[in-house]
């Protein structure tokens, strides 16, 4: 067979065919290599449009910060899972990306003068109560944007921001709609309950009883599965000491430290908007007015188009290189103090600037900032000392057979941690979302192999190996018979309460007058205290009673096993009319709801609609 396929692979019509086969592989190898080659760099594209790792990653980093914010500083950094961090990161700017996709088809547009009023008018950015440029500047570099990043960002936020608000106030209720609302909302029910409690005590068992549970539950009595690891840690902190600082090492530092100040200007405009000779015209005669000796700032309260400064006078407050448009700025710095520019264009209109005040920056001396400086250069070096002995300690963890020799090459001491199972430990290494993987990989476990450095957190990595393994092991009768007794005893406790309220609920269902203790509570709200929460769910589900005013019944079992029978006597609806503003808050709370349903509608409807790739 073989022969013959060689035989004939020699001839005119199988060239023929491999050929076309190299042919097809070209092709499709060629474009696999370009795909693979222009997507590396990208996370995803929707709609033609590609969503970059570096966005990605930016993203995670971002929604990484937050959480620890919420969290607290004591949270354990290593909890976060993060491929679920970057799923639910990727997710929302797939999400952004069509809603401002959207907002562009709906032609939405937010102008760079109004940017820059939100920006100006941010308290976080401002101190004593105007905007300060430094501030701005630490802030958004906190948040890890620049200050082009950080005004796209923005944009967008308020490009999807006129989405959802276009949305929102579209959505009404009408009066009928929120008066039959407010009905149900502030409607109360008068019921009786008659409670029939589940006695575990009053269950009696036999040995054999727990012996059947024991043999048909096995599997669900075994000893935890356990792992005890040796390992090293290796700390950021202990390189702190070995690095020592000469001034020489520090000027360099202090030259870029001073580098970055910046003179501040106080700067107030008139603006007058648009880019046609009217409004040239009108900026001209306020300038003349100006020329002649009138105020400017009483001209700006009196003409100025921008409502966030007009009614200060035009004043923008002080603010450094790289905040205004590049032909006001550039305007700006060419004034002197108390002057007043010719009619400047920018794309927000036209304006006139008038340069308030100038304040120099202050340049520290070396020897106030040496202490500072000191311990960044530190940080720096130790940084760097810390990464490449973590290099270190990977490259030899992996090439050794245990711990022994990678501890001895850096210094390290070999711990070992106590017994734990899956679910980790309390405290320490073993509490570790990412020491619990590497644990329990296959490689660690399995195949005794070093694991490669884990992060406890920035300052700490650690390597682990697996000393010993305990596997799962089935527990003796006598050591879980308690734990069973308990649980048959409740579980059989709560079903007969079950059939005996059901036997309860049979007997009031049929008219028939019962002894039995009920409890009668009147005009019980859908929130009221006192009440279980499972009460309130099923006695306002309940119809209400007949035209002749025979009471409905109904049963519900409670988490701890005791079972309720419910009687609806009577649904009483609220008598004193609805006040005008008690109507406008319940239509503005429904509309409210509507648009966020709307938004929540929109955003599935583009999702199902696009076409989204990942990488």
């Amino acid at each position: 067979m073989l022969q013959n396929i060689r035989d004939n692979s020699r001839g005119w019509i199988a060239k023929i065919i491999i050929g076309l086969i190299v042919m097809l592989m070209a092709f499709t190898g060629f474009e696999a290599i370009v795909t693979g080659t222009s997507n590396r760099n990208n996370a995803a594209d929707v709609n033609g449009d590609t969503i970059t790792l570096n966005e990605l990653n930016q993203a995670v980093e971002m929604q990484r910060r937050q959480l620890l914010q919420q969290l607290g500083r004591d949270f354990d950094a290593s909890l976060l899972d993060d491929n679920l961090l970057r799923e639910a990161s990727l997710k929302g700017l797939i999400e952004r990306k069509l809603l401002l996709q959207a907002a562009s088809d709906a032609h939405f547009a937010f102008s760079q003068g109004s940017l820059d009023q939100v920006i100006l008018q941010t308290p976080e950015f401002q101190v004593d109560g105007r905007f300060d440029a430094a501030r701005f500047d630490q802030v958004i570099r906190q948040m890890g944007y620049t200050r082009l990043q950080f005004r796209q960002m923005l944009e967008e936020e308020m490009l999807i921001g006129q989405l959802r608000a276009g949305l929102g106030a579209s959505s009404f209720v009408t009066e009928q709609e929120a008066r039959a609302f407010a009905n149900l909302e502030r409607q109360t029910r008068d019921f009786a309950s008659l409670t029939i409690k589940a006695d575990s005590a009053a269950i009696e068992l036999s040995d054999s009883d727990v012996n059947a549970y024991y043999d048909e539950h096995a599997g669900e009595f075994m000893s935890p599965e356990q792992v005890v690891l040796e390992y090293v840690e290796l700390h950021k902190d202990s390189f702190f000491d070995q690095v020592e600082v000469s001034d020489e090492d520090l000027q360099p530092l202090y030259e870029s430290e001073i580098a970055n100040l910046a003179e501040q200007r106080q700067a107030a405009h008139i603006l007058i908007e648009g880019d046609d000779q009217a409004a040239r015209t009108k900026i001209e005669e306020i300038k003349a007015r100006v020329d002649a000796g009138e105020d400017f700032a009483a001209l700006a309260k009196e003409f100025s188009q921008d409502p966030g400064s007009a009614a200060d006078g035009g004043d923008l407050g002080y603010a450094g290189p790289g905040v205004y448009d590049p032909a006001f700025e550039e305007a700006l710095y060419a004034l002197q103090q108390g002057q007043v520019s010719e009619p400047v264009q920018s794309e927000f209109g036209w304006h006139l600037i008038k340069l308030l005040g100038v304040q120099a920056p202050e340049v520290p001396s070396f020897d106030s900032l040496k202490d500072k400086l000191a311990r960044d250069f530190k940080a720096q070096q130790v940084e760097q000392r810390f990464v490449e002995a973590t290099k270190q300690l990977e490259d030899a963890a992996f090439e050794a057979s245990d711990l022994a020799q990678p501890a001895q090459e850096l210094g390290l001491e070999v711990k070992t941690s106590e017994a734990f199972g899956r679910e980790g430990g309390a405290t320490g290494i073993t509490a570790n979302r990412q020491v619990l993987q590497a644990a329990f990989s296959p490689e660690v476990l399995e195949d005794g192999t070093n694991s490669s450095t884990i992060e406890l957190d920035p300052s700490t990595v650690v390597v682990v190996r697996v000393k010993e393994h305990k596997k799962p092991e089935q527990l003796p009768l006598e050591q879980v018979a308690e734990s069973i007794r308990a649980h048959l005893q409740q579980e059989r406790a709560s079903a007969a309460a079950k059939a005996e309220g059901e036997k309860q609920l049979a007997a009031a269902q049929a008219g028939e007058q019962s002894a039995a203790d009920w409890q009668v509570q009147e005009a019980a709200t859908r929130s009221q205290d006192g009440i279980e929460p499972k009460v309130l769910q099923a006695l306002f589900r309940m119809p209400k009673p007949d035209k002749a005013g025979e009471p409905t019944f109904a049963g519900v079992t409670l988490n701890n096993g005791d079972y309720v029978v419910l009687r609806l006597d009577g649904v009483n609806v609220p008598e004193e009319a609805l006040a005008d503003e008690e109507l406008a808050m319940y239509r503005n709370f429904l509309a409210s709801r509507a648009g966020q349903q709307d938004f929540a509608a929109l955003r599935k409807q583009l999702e199902a609609k696009a076409d989204i790739e990942r990488f």
